[in-house]
């Protein structure tokens, strides 16, 4: 079949079972292919997928390559990443013994929260702790100040002391990872991006080459874990905001499969791993918090997800609760030993299960019943009792984990807003099956739940529809201080005069006019980025102003606005009027 002179679009998504990707042509869906993930070696299936999806298809019609990886959340799993010496300067009034942080050098100085110094460094032992930093072999370094996104200047000192002593330390500035407030999660974010970045920056550069050697010259992004993209160049300045992509995809996925504006519960169930998300109104749902990595919180943008160690794949296995009188149950997970019984493994799984309720169709079935009969046996079942069994304990966790990530959901601010503006308290009504365990399992799921299954077409290749389709997402927070006559962009990490702007009376700034300076300000950001065409989507996240008082007279006001190109669908995808 000719393709003929259509422009496509590739997504790739790495799961911790398969890597799945998919072609669109003209807005639809024109092929799908899957192969197995390769934990060590990531890159080779990704490219393995690319290979297949892509076969047969003019390199210069490709418009856009989207990768969604685990990279960056395996190095941090596997405990590979970089050590990082920490300097921390958190400023008087502070324990240094409660930052649980390793390997941390708290140093002498301080800003308030305006960017004023209320404390100077202390050089010696600035250069002091630059010694004992080389001497134990560190070779990455952060520097973290508590209001270091206020005023820079003692990080960037800092900086400057560690170069001169210690040139090969490769530095990362905290007011440039992370331009809000919390200082404990600005040092988590700043480690993170530290400890990763060398390796992020080696997968790239393969990344880079391979395609070059295909002649893919198709602009190529990576999915964040706040569900947009970011152009692959620039995504090694953020490296940590490529964690969690997984379920950012299947959520972005599932918002491309399914109608305008709808309420759902997004449950995707690979081989290995189920996540969990909300889209609120069309709108998926973000943690307020930030993205938590192990026992850390951090800066990193992302939605309000959950991952549970249950999958298709999980090991079923039967256990004795009460010895006296020989009550067994099932238990599934939290290992996966390789593909399902019925598709060649050696454990039964759910995937058996299902396959033996002719809820799927995939694998041997004699295999299936195989694996289902040495379940039956131990728990005194028929093979259809036994496989019923499987399955709604598999959907039971599945629909509790869902049940639980509500108590928290319901704790977000932007969750709150929406149970007001819908005018009643009530739950969403839908769940929408993502990956490939999620046909046979999703009506049993949204049963438990009081919900309406909804599995939409392609759904066994959502997350990587998802990445294919996600638009660009971009933030940015101004403050503005008119007293001092300045103003900073967090995510820039500097400080510059209003006198640079068109703004005429400082003392009687409007709030429109401080809005009006941040749509500025993000347009120029969004044209750095290589995203400009996207700008005019930005919203205002955030608008607040305060009255610097002195006396018993108003010295000045500060402005705190933030804007963003929120997640959502390009313009390019044609999406579906019914699921």
């Amino acid at each position: 079949m000719r393709i003929g002179e259509l422009r496509m679009l590739i997504g790739i998504d790495v799961g911790g079972t398969t890597t799945d990707a998919v072609l669109i042509r003209d807005g639809e869906v024109y092929s799908t292919a899957k192969v197995p993930t390769e934990p060590v070696n990531l890159l080779k299936s990704l490219l393995s997928a690319l290979d297949k999806v892509s076969r047969g298809v003019p390199q210069e019609q490709l418009e856009r390559v989207v990768f969604s990886t685990t990279v960056i959340t395996n190095l941090i799993a596997e405990g590979k990443t970089d050590r990082v010496a920490l300097l921390l300067l958190p400023g008087p009034g502070v324990n240094p013994e409660s930052y649980v942080f390793p390997d941390s050098f708290c140093l002498k100085g301080a800003m308030d929260y305006r960017g004023r110094e209320i404390q100077l460094i202390d050089e010696a032992e600035i250069r002091k702790a630059v010694n004992r930093i080389r001497e134990q072999g560190f070779s990455r370094a952060a520097v973290i100040s508590k209001f270091g996104q206020r005023n820079p200047s003692h990080e960037l000192r800092i900086e400057e002391i560690l170069r001169e002593m210690h040139p090969d330390c490769k530095v990362e500035l905290g007011h440039k990872v992370s331009g809000k407030l919390n200082f404990p999660r600005r040092v988590a974010t700043s480690m993170l991006a530290s400890a990763t970045g060398e390796h992020y920056q080696v997968f790239v550069a393969e990344i880079k080459k391979a395609l070059k050697e295909r002649n893919i010259r198709a602009p190529v992004y990576i999915l964040k874990a706040d569900g947009g993209t970011l152009p692959i160049e620039k995504s090694i300045e953020f490296p940590v905001e490529t964690i969690f992509s997984g379920p950012a995809a299947s959520t972005i996925g599932a918002l491309a499969l399914t109608p305008e504006r709808q309420t759902s519960v997004v449950v995707d169930i690979g081989g290995t791993t189920t996540d969990i998300a909300l889209i609120l109104s069309g709108k998926p749902l973000i943690a307020s918090k930030g993205a938590k990595l192990g026992n850390f919180l951090t800066h990193v943008r992302a939605f309000a997800v959950r991952s549970i160690a249950v999958g298709g794949d999980s090991i079923v296995r039967v256990r004795e609760t009460n010895t006296d009188n020989g009550l067994r149950t099932v238990t599934i997970g939290p290992e996966r030993a390789g593909p399902a019984y019925c598709m060649g493994g050696e454990e039964p799984t759910p995937t058996d299960a299902l396959r033996v309720l002719g809820l799927v169709e995939i694998g041997d079935p004699e295999r299936a019943k195989e694996a289902v009969a040495s379940v039956a046996a131990c728990l005194g079942k028929s093979e259809t009792e036994a496989a019923s069994r499987i399955v709604d304990t598999t959907a039971e966790m599945i629909a509790q984990a869902v049940r639980e990530m509500f108590l928290e959901w319901e704790h977000e601010p932007a969750y709150r807003i929406w149970e007001v503006l819908q005018k009643k308290k009530e739950r969403p009504e839908n769940v929408v099956g993502i990956g490939g365990g999620a046909r046979g399992l999703i009506s049993v799921v949204a049963e438990k739940l009081n919900a309406k299954p909804i599995i939409p077409e392609y759904s066994e290749v959502g997350n990587a529809i998802g990445a294919a389709v996600a638009r660009p997402t971009l933030t940015l927070n101004l403050r503005i201080d008119t007293q001092q006559k300045v103003y900073s962009v967090a995510e820039e990490g500097e400080i510059v005069s209003l006198n640079s702007t068109d703004i005429g009376n400082f003392n009687k700034m409007r709030s429109e006019e401080a809005e009006a300076l941040a749509a500025k300000l993000l347009g120029e950001r969004a044209d750095r980025f290589g995203v400009s065409e996207y700008a005019d989507e930005a919203e205002i996240a955030n608008s607040e102003v305060f009255n610097v008082v002195e006396g018993w007279f108003t010295a000045g006001r500060i402005f705190d606005v933030s804007m963003q190109i929120p997640a959502g669908l390009i313009p390019e995808w044609k999406r579906r009027e019914k699921a």
